[in-house]
């Protein structure tokens, strides 16, 4: 141990003996409150071993203190980066609120596993406040998105420092059902292609509205700093849609947009590949195929299959990959759906798509009168 440790071991120890020794609540908070203060004087000079030391000390004088003496310890070492790190755990791990909150919504030095610890075992306030944190990984706010109230599902989904996996989309999407707060601030993120389009399939004319208002950046009711965050979402999901629709002209201009392709696509969950490649081998409109993707029926992808040659084996590929995406794995009735893609001629496929056309264009010309 260098001279430098021992004086400030030998320092805090003859205080924490002291304190200890009298059994004196506010003689102990005094110590801690003076200890708390040389750390903090120059936190990220002391060596990992005077961290140590500071550790023990720390967890000696917060046993049987009074909980706002705890919690202002809490808020005082929850932003530093080199906090004595069992002590931040055991401040997160805290029941009492006013002290976990600090730690768990600011501090660098708790993991993803204790976090989640946390978040399966402890209350809705503690969830709030890992919700709150600067960055979550997509295990953390799986955790979040399970167990939490509307109060931290909505954190959660506003942070935009979250990660979210497939599962907690899907689970997102079917709370956000009748939840037009919620549905709102989902639609208003980046988010999956097929989750946004069921979530606009299921949502309120008022989400609809907001979600409209937003993204032509109205004045109207909409806050700015909710368009603000609505641009940026239409920038990345225009880029993300360039970039699909660029990769799917260049396949088809090389002959090379297929039925190899598509099948490829559909094994790999890619949803808005498969509808771009579609719509540019049927000529119709992607957001036509966009809504056939995510009804409950599946008569119009038979007759799509059809025209655009498709086998059974690679429409089959097509339907689990909606049913795996939409979370209702097994929900097709496949058997039905092969008889009557076997039953249907290619020539009647053709003549159900030219009507769908002449139908679509003469709405058209009326809307234009």
């Amino acid at each position: 141990m260098s001279s430098t440790t021992a004086a400030l071991t030998a320092g805090l120890l003859e205080d924490l003996q002291d304190a200890m020794s009298h059994g004196n609540v506010a003689k102990r908070v005094r110590t801690l409150r003076r200890v708390t203060d040389m750390f903090l004087n120059a936190p990220l000079e002391y060596s990992d071993e005077q961290i140590d030391v500071f550790d023990d000390v720390f967890h000696c004088l917060i046993q049987q203190i009074e909980s706002s003496a705890k919690a202002l310890l809490a808020s005082r070492l929850a932003p530093i980066p080199k906090a004595p790190p069992r002590l931040i755990h055991e401040l997160a791990f805290d029941d009492l609120i006013e002290v976990a909150a600090p730690v768990l919504s600011q501090s660098e030095l708790l993991d993803d596993d204790l976090l989640i610890e946390t978040a399966r075992v402890k209350s809705q306030g503690h969830l709030l406040a890992i919700s709150m944190r600067k960055v979550l990984s997509g295990a953390v706010t799986d955790v979040l998105v399970e167990r939490g109230n509307v109060e931290v599902v909505e954190s959660t989904v506003n942070n935009h420092g979250a990660d979210f996996s497939e599962h907690s989309f899907k689970t997102l999407v079917s709370r956000a059902e009748g939840d037009d707060n919620l549905a709102t601030c989902l639609g208003l993120r980046p988010i999956p292609r097929h989750h946004y389009l069921r979530l606009i399939a299921r949502a309120s004319d008022t989400v609809r509205a907001r979600l409209q208002a937003a993204d032509r950046d109205s004045a109207g009711e909409v806050s700015s700093a909710v368009k603000e965050i609505a641009q940026r979402v239409c920038s990345v999901r225009s880029e993300e849609s360039n970039r699909i629709q660029k990769l799917v002209q260049s396949l088809h201009d090389e002959g090379r947009l297929n039925e190899d392709q598509i099948a490829e696509f559909a094994e790999n969950g890619r949803f808005e590949e498969i509808n771009m490649a579609i719509a540019t081998l049927a000529n119709i409109p992607l957001p036509t195929i966009e809504n056939m993707m995510i009804e409950q029926r599946s008569e119009g992808l038979v007759v799509l299959a059809k025209v655009t040659g498709l086998s059974w084996p690679t429409l089959k590929k097509i339907l689990d990959m909606r049913d795996e995406l939409a979370g209702t794995a097994g929900g097709t009735d496949l058997g039905e759906y092969k008889q009557s893609y076997e039953l249907l001629r290619t020539s009647t496929a053709q003549q159900v798509l030219r009507f769908y056309r002449m139908q679509k264009s003469t709405g058209q010309k009326q809307a234009a009168l």
